[in-house]
């Protein structure tokens, strides 16, 4: 388990380099529903999503070498390192798979990533990421599974309880698992952590129902930012104690959900930034009256043309 020393640290290390998202409180009764409800705007991040924090944190932990950094990605943790590391002045190679969308492509090579695009899936990717950084001696950012990036995505939920307080519930979009390990690392029991996967990527629903990491196939419209085949060591652990549970939503429910989003509040997200919010509209967690319910917006790196 990562402590709350551990994700504090990480937070006033990256403090001077990413952004603090606002969080939108819907109105009673919006959505016809009756919960308190809060959004945390993490796609307003810089690089359209939650994992800079994490990309971050790892590469501000520990030296770099002169061969830079390099990590294997559906998109959203490459186009953070990249960011990352132009930043710090680093060099870095991205190993991402064919189903990476155009926009998170381009923006990777927009930081002055070397790009690689290797295999159908994400596992695929960071195999040969894997064989590359034996190479070169690379910095290998892992996208899910360091104690580094998993406290860096930890301090979303610090940030997110200065801004709220009495929390009872966090709805959170799951696919390594990196960024629920962080949330229920730092809230530690005192709120409710509920995860949220489409039901073509269900590595933790999967796991958790095992009793232990278990490879899934994975597809559908959030496939390039939820579809790990098997989730994290870490993130297992952590969800095995502090997550209530893990729920299941379809691709209808997540597109659903993504223009609800934009014809209510504007707010373009990409389907893994949807999903939790996915949990909420399509029924799957139904919260009491008056609980206050808090669900992390996490991504927004999706083409104009297919949203």
């Amino acid at each position: 388990m990562l402590s709350s020393a551990d994700i504090e640290a990480a937070a006033q290390r990256i403090s001077p380099y990413i952004r603090k998202t606002p969080v939108f409180q819907l109105n009673p009764g919006e959505w016809d529903n009756q919960a308190q409800l809060f959004l945390k705007l993490e796609q307003l991040q810089y690089t359209g999503s939650f994992k800079l924090r994490g990309a971050m944190n790892r590469m501000l932990s520990q030296p770099v070498p002169e061969a830079g950094v390099i990590a294997a990605s559906g998109g959203n943790h490459g186009v953070a390192v990249a960011y990352a590391a132009q930043q710090l002045g680093y060099p870095s190679e991205i190993y991402v798979p064919e189903i990476s969308s155009r926009a998170k492509i381009e923006r990777l090579r927009n930081y002055g990533a070397r790009v690689s695009i290797v295999g159908s899936s994400y596992a695929e990717a960071l195999q040969a990421s894997e064989f590359r950084a034996a190479e070169t001696g690379a910095l290998v950012i892992h996208a899910f599974d360091q104690s580094e990036v998993v406290a860096g995505q930890g301090t979303l939920a610090r940030e997110l309880e200065q801004q709220i307080s009495d929390l009872d519930t966090v709805l959170v979009a799951v696919g390594g698992g990196g960024l629920i390990a962080g949330i229920a690392s730092w809230f530690q029991g005192r709120v409710r952590v509920i995860g949220v996967q489409s039901e073509q990527t269900p590595a933790m629903s999967e796991a958790l129902k095992a009793g232990t990491r278990v490879d899934v196939s994975v597809s559908g419209i959030a496939a390039d930012s939820l579809g790990a085949r098997r989730v994290g060591q870490l993130a297992f652990s952590v969800a095995s104690r502090c997550v209530d549970r893990v729920l299941l939503v379809s691709d209808d429910a997540i597109r659903s959900a993504q223009r609800t989003l934009w014809q209510d509040l504007r707010l373009i997200v990409e389907p893994g930034g949807a999903t939790a919010l996915a949990g909420l509209l399509s029924g799957a967690y139904r919260p009491e009256p008056g609980e206050r319910v808090a669900v992390i917006l996490c991504g927004a790196n999706t083409q104009l043309d297919t949203f």
